[in-house]
């Protein structure tokens, strides 16, 4: 049963699906917080700098405008912890990158995860501009770009609690590698616990 906040969605997804396949759960996601995967090894992703200092650490967490280097990682990883796990080219390392440049440009778009019978889909709506109408908005959520697609077999999940993302939902690749995805703690968890149970049903 599809929640009925989401159901938005399922148009959008239902366009990039063959005619036997058919969408069991969608959710509008937020990437997960903390440490994430290596970036591919084709990314133009700039080198990792030095370990950050204990200075810039402390600076960043007083005013996250202030930026040292590796400081917002150690500042990510202190109250979110790791947020995904993969190495270069991993299933995590190639959808992670791929919804970091989907969040590029103007306008806001939205992450969706969507499973089918057949698949996990990983979106992101058309870009929304914050004066937008809600009619323009409407059109926004229903084009929605494929950033992903991994066979529904070789994924699992679970939902949860991990340090300050309250509702997490943590996917699994069959290469070892990992995701997450929340929501804000002011939505409901119910869209997360339902593609969890959809990736866990038989």
């Amino acid at each position: 049963m599809i929640d009925g906040s989401q159901a938005r969605y399922v148009d959008g997804l239902t366009r990039l699906l063959p005619a036997d396949d058919r969408v069991r759960a969608v959710a509008q996601v937020r990437a997960g917080g903390g440490l994430t995967p290596a970036p591919p090894s084709q990314s133009s992703a700039p080198p990792a700098a030095g370990r950050p200092s204990l200075l810039g650490v402390l600076l960043n967490v007083l005013s996250p405008n202030i930026t040292f280097g590796r400081a917002d990682d150690a500042v990510d990883w202190l109250f979110f912890g790791v947020g995904g796990r993969g190495a270069p080219d991993s299933r995590a390392s190639v959808l992670h990158h791929a919804l970091t440049g989907a969040a590029k440009g103007l306008g806001l778009r939205y992450l969706v995860l969507g499973v089918t019978d057949q698949r996990l889909l990983l979106g992101a709506t058309a870009p929304v501009g914050l004066l937008s109408s809600s009619a323009a908005d409407e059109r926004a959520q229903a084009d929605i770009e494929l950033l992903g697609a991994v066979p529904r077999t070789s994924v699992t999940a679970r939902f949860g609690r991990y340090r300050l993302n309250w509702k997490r939902l943590r996917i699994d690749f069959a290469d070892g590698s990992w995701l997450s995805f929340h929501v804000p703690l002011a939505d409901s968890g119910r869209p997360l616990r339902e593609v969890a149970a959809a990736l866990s049903a038989v």
